[in-house]
């Protein structure tokens, strides 16, 4: 039956189809008390030309993707094949033998090893996992295991037969898809003033722009509305500009921003690139996880779009799920008292197994090293310890063991020279059921030297309570906030090879809860953000001079450039809903510009990518800054210069042509020259001058006006 242009009506349930059915009853018998007349039903039949061109799938495909299948509850079998064919007295130790090979994997349900009428085993048998994660990992990693000289198993999900039974029975080749010209995707990088660019999202989130940092104002390049449903984020490169939307994410690119690639996943809230690029993770975190294949997690090819690699989410999710080497050939996870570490391109775990490690909380990669840092909690009488592996050899490097420690935190120096790992250290610990409460909290940092022979360890203690930390870029020096307000101090310490730590300065009494360095070092922003009222300190670092003290009112956000002259500070619609807006400073904490915008949202800087200048040549240019200088300044003067650049160079270029055309004037003049004596009888008018000495003065004197006036006596 089909209504209103042959859709056909969702089928009813069994309660609904027997409350319709009564109320059919009841409208019956009503007809028949008023004398059995029946009133005429309505025809729904379908006409005799009418042709039904609508699929099930489309008018129900939310209904039917929920339809119960028969591999429902079987998604966590595997089937082994190749197994050895055993009897019942050597059968324990077949399936000791296979626990071990897959215990690592997750926990063994339930196994299934059928026989024959002899009692001996088939040569496959079933394993079922406690969730389908599991057993996919275990048929990635075991399949093709080499068990002995004469069994190889070979391993699918129980699920796979419904998939290969479904192939078709001829090959047919993929259509290669035509190459699309991006065009330039660096181009702003050959900007010739070197302005940099940055993103805002403003009217509470439906209006995206991008500017160019110009002076002395900044120039709209792109903006529009709906362009991202939450918000929007920069590839660690700047070469895409990645949008959220509801059935997935969207990058662009180019001097248009262009919509260069798109990935389909319904429900993303976060992403995350890989360091160079080359590789998207997205993450939704409502996905059903029932689903056959996993759907929550999902590593992308940025350039091609292809999907490599998905995975099921833990409970309660976790983000980022994966970090990344420096140089993108692995990608790491903590999984079940393990570090599961995948190489790229297969996206296939590491040798095929994890490593293992009990107790592991925490981990982190070097900036620029395939070193892997991670933590591991005390148990009992067994210390904490930091360990350094080397991957992917999975040497270990260096391990330090830590006593009373409630937490670790680890700060790699953005070069890869130092990684900082801060240890919160307690006086005693009351153990309450599965809760650990600790009291007398104070902090150690351990600074790994990593550039050093046998990676030296300095330690550094602190009994204040400890706000913030970071790394300057570049350098070797790092600051610290501790205290409580009012009583809030600003410690700058200088790493030392062979020395322990130095302290270089401390601030006493600064209203601040963050601080922030240039990407290129030596100055740094103290801010107090959010309920500290937007306090502003710029610093140098180099003498620790104080260049500026101000305040953006209840600021929320500071967002240095990539180059390190300009700071934006900012007012986030999203932390607060009045005097949004944003404020660009300069490194020496001059105001620049004061921007109000309506319900401000966001303020992102593009990105730039590595300098291809060596340490040397970057050295060389400091050096010769002077060489630079006048010309800098010039420009700089042209900028501010209340006449914009392109009247000054009209100007130029209007007085070049009347220099020109004057030129060519009095040449055409000297020229005709003889010609004009000619025609005044040798008289040269040319040397005649307006010189008063070559006049003669003849004074005149003619009546003007008479009047005649009485005066009295």
């Amino acid at each position: 039956m089909r209504v209103q242009g042959g859709h056909t009506p969702p089928p009813l349930s069994q309660a609904a189809a027997a409350n319709m059915a009564k109320k059919n009853k009841a409208k019956l018998l009503d007809n028949e008390d008023d004398g059995g007349q029946e009133e005429e039903e309505p025809d729904f039949s379908d006409p005799e030309d009418f042709v039904d061109d609508i699929t099930d799938e489309e008018l129900l495909g939310d209904l039917l993707r929920q339809k119960p299948k028969e591999t429902d509850g079987v998604e966590s079998v595997i089937i082994v094949d190749g197994v050895p064919s055993v009897g019942a007295e050597r059968l324990d130790k077949l399936k000791n033998v296979v626990r071990k090979i897959f215990k690592e994997y997750g926990t063994l349900i339930n196994e299934f090893y059928p026989t024959n009428e002899e009692g001996k085993t088939k040569g496959y048998i079933f394993l079922e996992f406690k969730d389908r994660a599991a057993a996919e990992e275990a048929v990635r990693q075991r399949n093709n295991y080499k068990l002995d000289k004469q069994h190889t198993f070979l391993c699918n999900l129980f699920t796979d037969f419904e998939k290969y039974d479904n192939i078709p029975e001829e090959f047919v080749a993929p259509v290669p898809e035509p190459y699309k010209d991006l065009g330039n995707m660096s181009y702003y990088l050959l900007d010739e003033n070197c302005f940099d660019q940055f993103s805002i999202i403003f009217d509470g989130g439906t209006t995206t722009a991008i500017y160019l940092n110009a002076v002395p104002e900044a120039i709209e390049i792109a903006k529009r509305e709906r362009w991202t449903e939450t918000y929007v984020r920069w590839s660690p490169r700047g070469t895409y500009l990645a949008t959220f939307h509801g059935k997935g994410i969207a990058l662009w690119g180019g001097e248009e921003f262009r919509q260069v690639q798109k990935f389909s996943h319904s429900g993303v809230q976060f992403i995350d690139f890989s360091p160079c690029e080359k590789y998207i993770v997205s993450f939704s975190p409502h996905v059903d996880q029932r689903s056959e294949e996993p759907q929550s997690i999902i590593i992308w090819d940025t350039r091609s779009g292809q999907k490599k690699r998905a995975f099921n989410a833990e409970r309660p999710p976790i983000w980022p799920v994966f970090k990344w080497s420096s140089d993108d050939r692995y990608f790491a996870r903590i999984w079940e008292e393990c570090v599961s570490v995948y190489e790229t391109p297969s996206f296939g775990l590491l040798d095929k197994k994890s490593i293992k490690v009990a107790g592991i909380k925490d981990f982190s990669w070097s900036p620029t090293d395939n070193i892997l840092a991670y933590w591991i909690a005390e148990d009992k009488d067994v210390p904490a310890k930091v360990s350094l592996l080397s991957i992917p050899s999975r040497e270990e490097v260096r391990t330090k063991n830590l006593f009373n420690v409630a937490d670790c935190k680890m700060h790699w120096q953005k070069c890869g020279d130092y990684l900082c790992v801060k240890v919160a250290r307690y006086a005693k610990a009351k153990r309450e059921k599965t809760e650990v409460k600790y009291s007398g909290i104070y902090y150690n940092f351990e600074i790994f030297h990593m550039r050093e022979k046998g990676i030296p360890v300095d330690s550094l203690e602190i009994k204040e309570n400890i706000q913030a930390f970071a790394w300057e870029p570049v350098n070797n020096k790092f600051g610290i906030i501790s205290g409580e307000p009012p009583s809030v101090s600003v410690t700058f310490f200088q790493v030392n090879k062979g020395q322990a730590p130095t302290e270089l300065k401390k601030l006493e009494k600064r209203p601040c809860n963050n601080l922030f360095w240039s990407p290129q070092g030596q100055f740094v922003v103290l801010a107090g953000l959010r309920s500290m009222n937007g306090a502003l300190e710029f610093i140098d670092t180099k003498d620790f001079q104080v260049m500026m003290s101000t305040e953006h009112f209840m600021a929320t956000d500071i967002e240095w450039d990539p180059t390190g002259r300009y700071v934006a500070s900012c007012v986030s619609w999203w932390g607060h809903k009045v005097d949004n807006a944003y404020w660009l400073w300069s490194f020496q904490g001059k105001i620049l510009k004061r921007q109000t915008v309506d319900k401000f949202c966001q303020l992102l800087w593009r990105p730039r990518p590595p300098s291809l200048l060596s340490t040397q040549d970057i050295k060389d240019i400091k050096k010769n800054m002077k060489k630079y200088a006048a010309n800098f300044e010039v420009q700089d003067k042209m900028r501010y210069s209340k006449a914009s650049r392109e009247i000054i160079e009209k100007r130029q270029k209007q007085m070049q042509t009347f220099t020109e055309y004057r030129k060519k004037i009095i040449e055409q003049f000297e020229r005709d020259k003889e010609q004009r004596l000619r025609l005044r009888n040798g008289q040269d008018t040319d040397t005649l001058t307006s010189n008063e000495n070559d006049y003669e003065e003849e004074t005149v004197e003619f009546l003007v006006k008479k009047e005649t006036v009485l005066v009295e006596d």
